[in-house]
């Protein structure tokens, strides 16, 4: 056992199980909740709009993981640079890499990168990215689920040199309600309350929650609508979520598009188009349609649902590769 590791308190140290290191572990999901609240027993993280990434470095090497266990090294060379320098080593951390609007992270803008495949545009990119780590799950030989929260945000800010662009994730104990008040005059996407004593779980869980300053999700791309005037690609996309098995409608989302973004997802959508449609539900469109194969997801921000479970002014934010269609499920 490490010097870190023998600085827990000793009856916490009961708490450490002896594992080899694996090769992955499942992340832990929040969620979302409309009940803001204050407690002295949670803690209060900014809720950052990025890509969830996890952390895996042994013997020296590092790996980035998407939480659907995709590699993104290739997509981020310069954190995986910046993570193999650091002295620590043999870990697995919990974090979420972002880019920057002004003050604000920004998923739109990180678009601008993750999507990018080829080294020397990665190069020339002038999106700069970070990596904000907030949790540590495993560490020289020892898994740390068992700890309480608090206890594994203290080992990772003993763990790592907080340095550029690695960020360390502060948190706020107790006032959650003043805090997301702030978050939202701030334009945040709002805040995550977690329980101060909770164990990790590798799954969804209430200790986890999610303060949304927007209602913003993710939807499954279902079909598309022809362009219409002299605008490229396609006129708006037709989204869905997954309710008992089944994909329901959710309507149509026509704004927040670039010309660029037209003509790239346009490309896609054409390698994916079905002759039916895969989602069911009233009032499906029919002119001007093409329908796809439910492979692609989207991020979308709205300002409500209506009463029949569609979205109203909603806005494109971006594809999201780190969540498989059949997760995608109504958010309330």
């Amino acid at each position: 056992m490490n010097d870190l590791l023998k600085s827990i308190p000793e009856e916490l140290q009961q708490k450490l199980k002896e594992k080899k290191q694996p090769g992955w572990m499942s992340p832990m999901l929040a969620k979302l909740t409309h009940d803001v609240f204050s407690d002295a027993n949670w803690i209060f993280e900014r809720k950052l709009d990025g890509e969830r990434c996890l952390v895996f470095k042994k013997n020296g090497r590092v790996e980035l993981m998407s939480r659907n266990q995709k590699e993104l090294n290739n997509t981020y060379p310069e954190l995986v640079k910046a993570l193999e320098s650091q002295k620590a080593d043999n870990f697995i951390a919990d974090a979420e890499i972002v880019a920057f609007d002004g003050n604000v992270t920004s998923f739109r803008k990180l678009q601008k990168r993750m999507h990018l495949k080829d080294s020397a545009e990665i190069a020339s990119s002038k999106v700069k990215v970070y990596i904000y780590v907030f949790d540590l799950m495993y560490h020289d030989g020892f898994e740390l689920d068992e700890l309480k929260l608090t206890e594994r945000k203290k080992m990772l800010r003993d763990l790592l040199d907080f340095e550029d662009p690695i960020r360390y994730t502060p948190h706020r104990n107790e006032n959650g309600k003043e805090y997301y008040q702030e978050a939202c005059k701030k334009h945040w996407e709002g805040l995550i309350a977690k329980k101060a004593n909770s164990n990790y779980a590798h799954s969804r869980s209430s200790n986890w929650l999610k303060f949304k300053c927007e209602n913003q999700q993710e939807f499954v791309i279902v079909g598309y609508t022809k362009p219409q005037g002299e605008r490229k690609g396609f006129g708006a996309i037709l989204i869905g979520f997954y309710k008992d098995d089944q994909l329901k409608y959710a309507g149509k989302v026509g704004t927040g598009y670039t010309d660029q973004m037209l003509e790239d997802l346009h490309a896609q959508f054409q390698e994916i188009e079905v002759e039916e449609p895969a989602v069911s539900g009233s009032k499906l469109p029919s002119k001007d349609v093409y329908w796809l194969k439910p492979k692609m997801v989207a991020e979308v921000a709205f300002t409500e649902w209506t009463s029949t479970d569609k979205l109203r002014h909603p806005r494109y934010l971006g594809l999201r590769r780190d969540k498989k269609p059949k997760e995608v499920v109504k958010e309330a």
